[in-house]
């Protein structure tokens, strides 16, 4: 079982740090990257978001591949929802995300299920924003995890950014390092 205790507590310690943020949050972008499954498998990861306007509202896809490590077997899983970001200051939202998800192992087999994500995101200063959620996972043919994820951008400019993100839980961890272009 995860470690909740961790998770709210780094909820917590991201509050203080959002109050001397100045930039504003992107809700639409692309962003393409390495994954790395528990040190056994490895891949890439595409991932995009678009706002809905002023609403708060959002949508996001994501597709992973990574092959396990010593085989040819393939893992891919697509992530395809819509999510909620409540301002609470300027440089700091409460989101909330439902997605429909997909894992497929070539083609062998599939399972469907979804996911439910609450967390904080927040800028952390003019070039660095953090993220952090609590994570729920169920469907056919899984037992219901909670994961958390800890991850932030370091901001070039504007457009060009630098990600990193970690998803643990029950012993498993996933990285993703990747770039992202903002809009």
């Amino acid at each position: 079982m995860m470690n909740r205790p961790l998770i709210a507590l780094a909820l917590l310690a991201l509050l203080p740090l959002a109050a001397k943020a100045d930039d504003r949050l992107s809700y639409t972008y692309v962003e393409a990257g390495y994954v790395n499954a528990d040190g056994d498998a490895d891949g890439f990861g595409l991932r995009g978001s678009v706002s809905f306007g002023a609403s708060g509202m959002y949508g996001f896809a994501g597709y992973s591949e990574v092959e396990i490590d010593n085989t040819n077997i393939d893992v891919g899983l697509t992530r395809l929802g819509i999510g909620y970001a409540h301002g609470l200051s300027d440089s700091l939202d409460l989101i909330s995300e439902l997605a429909y998800l997909n894992a497929d192992a070539d083609g062998a087999s599939s399972i469907d299920g979804y996911g439910i994500s609450v967390g904080l995101r927040g800028s952390l200063g003019e070039n660095f924003e953090g993220l952090v959620k609590a994570n729920y996972t169920d469907g056919d043919g899984l037992d219901g995890d909670f994961t958390g994820t800890i991850g932030g951008q370091y901001k070039f400019n504007r457009t060009w950014g630098l990600v990193g993100e970690v998803e643990f839980g029950n012993g498993d961890q996933t990285y993703l390092l990747g770039v992202r272009a903002s809009f």
